[in-house]
């Protein structure tokens, strides 16, 4: 390929791409923040109705004789299902008679009671305040806790929507200077094939990192306004330093903005100390050297030859279910670390921490076994040890949060993985609209995950196996794509066409093959 070449001459990883990964990885980290920060910000504490003789002082004054919390709380709210108070009900009239040794359950079955009319009372020992305190999303208006989530999802889909058609139109720089949710391609375009894996790898680390970030800052700030705004204001920083970064010299050069792809490739020369290498470059250097990629014409960034263009058909469609699987899968669990175990800040970080070690070895599997069963893998054991877990008691209180953190591990194998192929099946004008797209796809599987936990009141175990089912079967799918290791981004349509018939030709020499335009 033609800008390979290009891109040895300059560095292909050298200070510049460091530099460029370090200055993007910063910005995932605090995105992750965003993303996770439901887990503390909408964490639902311990609550039950507001009672007079609990919370209003003139109507304890009134009590006759000495009557301690307990007793108060005895006859003022009934049990619930776990024989702690109920948190959604409290008696009409308080229950004397309750405080009877010999009061039996019937007498409690045959109190009037009544909703929550006069709200809750929180638990604020961990948390001072939180959206769910705020608006009181408990009880009858606690499918409005999800609800919240999938909404500020729906935004993050319409972001990638948006911008990855943009950074085909625009450029990359521009977008992301406004938009982060674009950064890591940034990178995988300035990097060499043997360096791309460890460069998309090194950025998906910063999601493990935000994990654990989420976690401390939480930790720091139990007001759910404060800890928005904790998270939010790095940003400004992100912002600022953001002009600095390098737009892509591929894109303008299949483009043909031919003089601003040179002076990018200089900058890039000059900070890798290769000066005599950029300015060696010219335009006649250029034009030569990238002549078959801007002969051929490139197809419109659109969803339409993404989908009719033959060769990419059938990549798009499997590329575009792993993003869904992910998202789906992740957020669906992940935002809901309460239903997991009592301790979120410990639950927090060991995704984090565990993320860490399994994206590191998936960037080992991806060089040696390759793109096509890593990423199989990486789905079908997620989904595995989802389905697992439904199989396991409550009362295991330890082996349903391994189970769970090992399956968001193989997620998070599997963003790696969908992260460094998906980018690689595609030529470079339609590379950023086939990441939009797979964006979007993992954006609404992100909006429909917690929304699958509502059908827990059909089943408890219902939420788990449908979390479990969609990446098993993903994976599968993953099958049918093509490998591309040790293979060059393709530049242009020709190039995967060219891939195509080579493999082709390649199996034909052992055994005849069916042939098919949709790879």
């Amino acid at each position: 390929m033609a800008f390979s070449e290009l891109l040895e001459q300059v560095g292909s990883l050298g200070r510049f791409q460091v530099l460029q990964m370090v200055a993007l990885v910063v910005p995932i980290m605090w995105l992750t923040t965003q993303t996770m920060l439901e887990n503390f910000s909408a964490i639902v504490p311990s609550h039950r109705c507001w009672a007079p003789l609990l919370d209003n002082s003139t109507a304890q004054a009134s009590v006759p004789g000495a009557l301690d919390s307990e007793a108060l709380l005895a006859v003022s709210i009934p049990p619930g299902p776990n024989q702690e108070p109920h948190q959604c009900l409290r008696f009409r009239q308080p229950q004397w008679q309750l405080l009877d040794p010999n009061a039996t359950a019937t007498n409690r079955s045959e109190a009037a009671t009544e909703p929550c009319v006069d709200g809750w009372v929180y638990d604020r020992s961990t948390f001072t305040s939180t959206i769910v305190t705020q608006w009181d999303m408990v009880c009858d208006s606690q499918a409005l806790k999800p609800m919240a989530q999938s909404i500020f999802l729906v935004g993050v889909l319409v972001g990638a929507a948006v911008c990855g058609h943009a950074s085909d139109r625009f450029g990359r720089r521009p977008v992301l200077t406004w938009n982060y949710l674009q950064m890591a391609m940034s990178v995988m375009e300035w990097t060499s094939t043997q360096a791309r894996a460890l460069a998309m790898t090194m950025n998906s680390l910063g999601f493990s990192l935000g994990q654990v970030l989420t976690a401390a800052v939480a930790y720091g700030v139990r007001d759910w306004a404060l800890l928005q705004l904790a998270v939010s204001a790095p940003f400004f920083l992100c912002f600022v330093y953001s002009w600095w970064l390098a737009e892509s010299a591929r894109w303008l050069l299949v483009t043909g903005r031919l003089g601003r792809g040179l002076r990018e490739l200089q900058r890039v020369a000059a900070v890798n100390g290769k000066r005599a290498a950029g300015h060696a470059l010219t335009a006649e250097v250029l034009l030569s050297t990238m002549q078959e990629e801007l002969s051929v014409g490139q197809a419109s960034a659109s969803l339409g030859a993404l989908l009719c263009t033959p060769g990419l058909g059938l990549r798009t469609c499997i590329s575009t279910l792993c993003w869904f699987a992910f998202g789906f899968t992740f957020y669906g669990l992940a935002l809901d670390l309460q239903a997991i175990g009592s301790n979120v800040f410990l639950l927090q970080v060991l995704i984090g921490v565990v993320d860490i070690p399994t994206k590191t070895g998936t960037l080992l599997l991806l060089n040696h076994l390759g793109r096509r069963p890593t990423q199989a893998a990486s789905l079908v054991l997620a989904g595995l040890c989802i389905l697992a877990n439904t199989l396991v008691p409550y009362e295991m209180g330890a082996l349903r949060p391994a189970l769970a953190i090992l399956g968001l591990g193989g997620v998070g194998a599997a963003f790696t993985c969908t992260s460094t192929y998906a980018g690689e099946l595609f030529p470079t004008a339609l590379r950023m609209t086939a990441q939009g797209l797979g964006q979007m796809a993992a954006r609404g599987g992100a909006i429909l995950g917690p929304l699958v936990r509502l059908l827990g009141i059909y089943g408890a175990s219902l939420p788990l196996l449908v979390y479990g089912a969609v990446p098993l079967l993903s994976g599968l799918a993953a099958l049918l794509l093509p490998e591309t290791k040790s293979l060059p981004l393709p530049d242009t349509i020709q190039d995967v066409r060219s891939q195509a018939v080579k493999k082709a030709t390649h199996s034909t020499q052992g055994h005849p093959v069916l042939k098919s335009t949709w790879f």
